[in-house]
């Protein structure tokens, strides 16, 4: 409630409003009066507690209103376009972490070697370099140089094609997710290594392979913890690669919706994030205690 309150309030304080921006200066300069009645028919001639409070009664039976632009349900709108994004964000979480477990465990045990210094080094470059420059170069090279993947859409249907489309975009988003998980996983896998129980184990003649994947595991919970509150920034960040890549998801049918004004999109959008921060919240906790069975969820 609160989310959609302030995200109310935020795209009505924006100047401009949908039906002009639906117009061109032609245009808006000869149909004044349909202004006034579009406007009216939308009901945007109210005020905005007025309109929030029409939006929640109808949200609250599940009806997130109808596009300013085309009419179409809001609702539907997002379905058609929360596969795609649910699919990149998906594979780059999965992708992401299995990476950053990889390489934290090959950087902790070797603390001050050439192989730390260059996977730390990396992660540090990697986090630096925007995006949509990183996915300008990898479209130049792998699609226009090379032709070993397509640059934008997502094919004709097929499963295979559509593995290739999302290689481009899922390895950008991925990149700097992956680096800065690295970073946490050798961080607490160091911790973790320098601990009494490891020590013992060592003594009493564990290999150092198996001391290390049981201090592995036992410093999941920060990974964890950075996963959950990272899917709304990938979310937020699927915009630039969507873009870039003409990847049909939410974030791409949220940049033209902010582009048009069409509020009930937005604010749809905005309760999809608000639903996945939840989901997301609940997910950890589950995830906590298979990682730690010492953790109680009360």
């Amino acid at each position: 409630m609160a989310a959609s309150i302030g995200l109310f309030a935020l795209i009505h304080a924006a100047p401009g409003d949908p039906v002009t921006a639906m117009l061109s200066p032609d245009e808006l300069g000869n149909s004044e009066a349909y202004v006034r009645a579009r406007k009216r028919e939308l009901g945007l001639d109210r005020s905005v507690v007025e309109q929030y409070l029409l939006w929640a009664g109808r949200a609250v039976r599940g009806d997130l209103g109808t596009s300013f632009r085309n009419g179409t349900p809001v609702a539907d709108l997002l379905l058609a376009r929360l596969g795609p994004t649910v699919a990149l964000v998906g594979v780059v979480v999965v992708g992401s972490a299995v990476f950053a477990l990889v390489l934290g465990f090959l950087a902790a045990p070797r603390k001050g070697t050439a192989v730390d210094h260059m996977i730390g080094t990396a992660s540090l470059v990697v986090m630096s370099v925007p995006a949509f420059f990183v996915g300008m170069l990898a479209m130049h090279v792998f699609a226009f140089g090379l032709r070993w993947l397509p640059s934008t859409g997502t094919g004709d249907g097929g499963a295979v094609d559509l593995a290739r489309h999302l290689v481009m975009p899922a390895a950008v988003l991925g990149l700097a997710e992956t680096a800065r998980l690295t970073r946490f996983v050798r961080a607490g896998l160091l911790e973790e290594l320098a601990a009494d129980y490891v020590r013992t184990a060592l003594a009493k003649g564990a290999s150092p392979t198996r001391a290390r994947v049981h201090a592995l595991r036992n410093s999941l919970l920060p990974l964890i913890t950075l996963l959950v509150v990272g899917v709304p920034e990938l979310l937020g960040s699927t915009v630039v690669v969507e873009i870039l890549f003409s990847w049909p998801g939410v974030g791409q049918l949220t940049v033209d919706a902010i582009t048009y004004r069409d509020y009930p999109v937005i604010i749809g959008f905005g309760v999809v994030v608000t639903v996945v921060v939840l989901l997301g919240n609940f997910l950890g906790d589950f995830l906590y205690r298979l990682a730690d069975p010492r953790v109680r969820v009360r």
